[in-house]
């Protein structure tokens, strides 16, 4: 059976967090679709365009991975890719209750979709790309929590 897994979320940027959990969810799936979110919600500081050719750029060097931008409900985006998996992190406890939540709202949605959680390595257990925003706006030094290209992308926006 070819397993395909969906990794969601904004990515605005994508982390060194974001990219452990890629890794090691490609060791685990036949593909990993990572899934930039357009979120209404959110005012991002990259647009969606931005944020998957970052993406797609800092993944390259997996082979069983490609990054597509969707702006549905992400049981009918996985539906479409014909995913099998919601793959989900979990940084902290804090994280645990909305995440739960989350995957019990999509298995009624979604009953054939399973929402499996990982834990990022213990030095990106702290990394937010909201951290990271904040951090880089105020011109801090965010080069050990962000590949270099992103690391490039935050200084432009914000110089």
């Amino acid at each position: 059976m070819n397993i395909i897994a969906i990794y969601p979320g904004t990515f605005d940027p994508i982390t060194s967090g974001h990219l452990d959990l890629i890794a090691r969810a490609a060791k685990l799936y036949d593909r990993i679709i990572v899934a930039v979110a357009l979120n209404k919600g959110k005012t991002p500081l990259f647009s969606m365009e931005e944020r998957v050719a970052m993406a797609s750029e800092v993944t390259t060097e997996f082979g069983n991975v490609e990054v597509k931008g969707f702006d549905s409900l992400l049981v009918e985006f996985a539906k479409k890719q014909n995913a099998h998996v919601i793959l989900r992190g979990l940084r902290a406890v804090s994280d645990f209750e909305y995440e739960f939540q989350l995957a019990g709202m999509n298995r009624r949605l979604a009953p054939d979709l399973e929402t499996v959680f990982l834990t990022p390595a213990e030095q990106y257990e702290f990394i937010s790309s909201s951290m990271i925003r904040e951090i880089a706006q105020l011109k801090g030094d965010v080069s050990s929590f962000v590949p270099d290209l992103v690391h490039q992308r935050l200084i432009e926006k914000f110089s």
